[in-house]
C-alpha cells in the first residue's frame, strides 16, 4: 500500500512538472530558431522547414502531448545545437556529475557531523569557537570566487593542479591515467566540500545542543552513561532523522549545484551541459535535464521517508498528524 502510494505520488508529481517545465520554456522569449539566432543568412522559409522537422509548428497542447508521450519512453527528443538524441547527451555528462557530487556529499556530511557533534560537546571552549569562526567563513564565501582563486594560486602560479578537463593530453592509459583523472577533481572536489561545510556544520551544531538539553539527557547523565555510550545510543538516534532528511533534499543539487564550478574547471558534465543549452536555447536539452533533476528530487524524499520509517517506526504516524 505504501509503495503504490508512493509511485502515484511521484507519476502525478512528474506530471504536473513537466506541465510547468513546458510551459515556462515556451513563455520564455526569443528561441533557437529565431531570426539571425541560428545562422544570419538563414531565410524564414529554412526556419519554418527546421520548425516542421522538430514539431513546432503545431499548437502547444499537441506538442506537449507529443513530448509527453516521448518522455514516458524515455525519449527527451533531440538536441537543436548538436543534432545528438538528449538521452545520450544526458547519459555521456552524468556519470561525471554524479561522481563528483557524491563523493563530495560524503566528505561534507562526514566532516559537518564530526565538527558539528564535537563543537556542541566543547561548547564555549576554543575548538567551538574556531569551528563557529570556520563555519561562517565557509558560508560566506562564494563557490565561484574560491574556484577562481585556488586556480590562480594552485594552478597558475605554482603549477601544482591542473586549471580545467579531466585529463591532461599525454596521460592515455594506465594506473597513472587514473592518478591524472584523481589529481584534476581535487580543486572542484574541495571547492564543493568547503562551500558546503559551514551552513550543514552549524546547523548539526544547534541540533546537538538542543538534544543535549533534553530531558533524556539529564536522565541518562544521572545514571552515569558518558562517552561514547551517550552519543551511540542517545545522541546519533536523534540527530540521524533530520540529518536524513537534510540528506534526501540534497539530491537534486547533484545536477544543480555543478553548473559554476563545472563551467570554471571546464568538466565536461549535466552542469555545463545545462549552462550552455541555455545560452543556446537548446529547449529539448534544458527539458530533459529538468526533469532528470525533477525525478531526483521526488526519489531522494521517497529514500528519505523510507530511511525514516526505519529508523522510527512512529514516522508514519506522526507524518499524518
Amino acid at each position: 500500500m505504501i509503495a503504490l502510494q508512493k509511485i502515484s505520488y511521484v507519476v502525478l508529481m512528474l506530471l504536473i512538472i513537466c506541465l510547468i517545465s513546458f510551459g515556462a520554456i515556451h513563455l520564455a522569449p526569443n528561441s533557437f530558431f529565431a531570426t539571425g539566432e541560428l545562422n544570419p543568412n538563414i531565410t524564414a522559409e529554412s526556419i519554418e522547414q527546421l520548425k516542421r522537422v522538430y514539431g513546432l509548428d503545431k499548437s502547444l497542447p499537441a506538442q506537449f502531448i507529443s513530448w509527453l508521450s516521448a518522455v514516458v519512453q524515455l525519449d527527451f527528443g533531440i538536441s537543436f545545437a548538436s543534432g545528438k538524441s538528449v538521452r545520450d547527451e544526458i547519459l555521456s555528462r552524468l556519470p561525471i556529475t554524479l561522481l563528483l557530487n557524491i563523493i563530495s556529499l560524503v566528505l561534507v556530511f562526514s566532516i559537518s557531523m564530526f565538527l558539528g557533534i564535537k563543537s556542541a560537546l566543547k561548547q564555549n571552549n576554543r575548538f567551538d569557537k574556531l569551528v563557529k569562526q570556520f563555519s561562517l567563513f565557509s558560508y560566506a564565501m562564494p563557490s565561484f570566487y574560491l574556484a577562481l582563486l585556488l586556480v590562480i594560486i594552485f594552478s597558475v602560479k605554482f603549477n601544482l593542479f591542473p586549471i580545467s578537463g579531466l585529463h591532461s593530453v599525454d596521460v592515455k592509459s594506465g594506473f597513472s591515467y587514473y592518478i591524472d583523472f584523481a589529481w584534476h577533481l581535487i580543486l572542484p572536489i574541495f571547492v564543493m566540500v568547503f562551500g558546503g561545510i559551514g551552513s550543514l556544520t552549524m546547523y548539526i551544531r544547534s541540533l546537538t545542543l538542543s538534544i543535549l538539553k533534553s530531558d533524556y539527557i539529564f536522565f541518562a547523565l544521572s545514571r552515569g552513561i558518558k562517552g561514547n555510550k551517550l552519543f551511540r545510543y542517545f545522541i546519533l538516534p536523534n540527530i540521524s532523522p533530520p540529518i536524513v532528511t537534510i540528506l534526501g533534499l540534497s539530491l537534486p543539487g547533484l545536477i544543480g549545484g555543478s553548473v559554476i564550478l563545472e563551467s570554471i574547471f571546464a568538466i565536461n558534465g549535466m552542469g555545463l551541459l545545462f549552462y550552455q543549452s541555455a545560452l543556446s536555447r537548446d529547449y529539448p536539452v534544458i527539458m530533459g535535464i529538468l526533469i532528470v533533476s525533477a525525478f531526483l528530487t521526488l526519489i531522494g524524499n521517497i529514500v528519505a521517508d523510507l530511511v525514516l520509517l526505519k529508523l522510527n517506526p512512529h514516522y508514519k504516524n506522526s507524518n499524518k498528524v
